[in-house]
């Protein structure tokens, strides 16, 4: 379990992934991304995750640079774009984010959407950036297991990660199963479900028995259900506040209660509805 925001798991190469990191979806590239990347190093953060799609990949190479922090305590992820699938393209593709990141090397390379007919040659093509020491790690964004299973059958290695919308809504415990059967981390996008739980009543008593935010009990339920989490925010007190989450741990009957929550209901794209579009 957790005890420090510099914990990591082990992923199925060995590589070393901290539990706990920064999204920066919508963040904006320039000052924006820049401080809000900054702020959680100097608050202990080690993991950022960011995409092409999101461009802000400059600011937060940016912000790595300035930081202070030796390249090798941090964990950087980021993402190969639906339109740029395919082998070839996903290997410029991965040159343009490493250039805008203006690092050596990248930790964790994900496919972002499982994008039919293509996603098996990024696959390839994500290998082929692995072997050539470019990626620590290779994984995928919004598989399900029958995409998971595709590239598993095809491929050569076994994704490291599997990032996906989860959240006490979306508990995802079939694939989350499927992931810990296979050596799989998975990770959370939208684990405080773009704000639509913040308010809800169950997870108010339960923060209040703990003397906790709502999203500090969301995030911990992540880590305790063995999920990697990486909430988006650019305020520096929710930043913080979101990391504030290592003096607690929740008991088996309130783990068990926000498990009861799950409906399946998404904020964002069914990955199946995705591959038909």
């Amino acid at each position: 379990m957790p005890q420090h925001i510099s914990d990591c798991t082990r992923l199925n190469n060995g590589v070393l992934m901290p539990w706990f990191g920064l999204g920066v979806w919508k963040a904006k590239d320039g000052d924006e991304v820049r401080q809000a990347v900054r702020t959680a190093i100097e608050l202990g953060y080690r993991s950022i995750d960011t995409a092409a799609v999101y461009g802000n990949e400059t600011g937060v190479g940016e912000a790595v640079a300035e930081c202070g922090i030796p390249r090798d305590q941090l964990f950087i992820t980021t993402k190969v774009w639906n339109e740029h699938q395919g082998y070839e393209s996903t290997l410029r593709a991965f040159e343009e984010s490493r250039q805008k990141l203006r690092l050596d090397y990248v930790d964790l390379y994900l496919i972002h959407w499982p994008v039919k007919g293509k996603y098996i040659d990024t696959w390839k093509a994500l290998q082929k950036l692995y072997k050539e020491g470019y990626v620590r790690a290779i994984g995928v964004s919004n598989f399900h297991e029958h995409h998971l299973q595709a590239i598993m059958a095809d491929g050569e290695i076994v994704p490291a990660v599997d990032q996906v919308e989860y959240h006490p809504r979306l508990a995802q415990t079939e694939l989350l199963r499927f992931c810990n059967d296979h050596g799989i981390q998975m990770e959370a996008w939208s684990p405080l479900m773009q704000g639509k739980l913040l308010d809800h009543p169950l997870l108010a008593d339960i923060a209040a028995k703990y003397g906790k935010s709502v999203s500090q009990v969301i995030l911990r339920w992540d880590l305790q259900n063995g999920v990697v989490t990486i909430p988006k925010s650019v305020n520096p007190g929710r930043i913080a506040q979101n990391a504030d989450i290592f003096d607690f741990e929740l008991a088996a009957e309130d783990m068990e209660a926000i498990n009861g929550m799950n409906t399946g209901e998404r904020v964002g794209t069914n990955p199946n509805q995705f591959d038909e579009q």
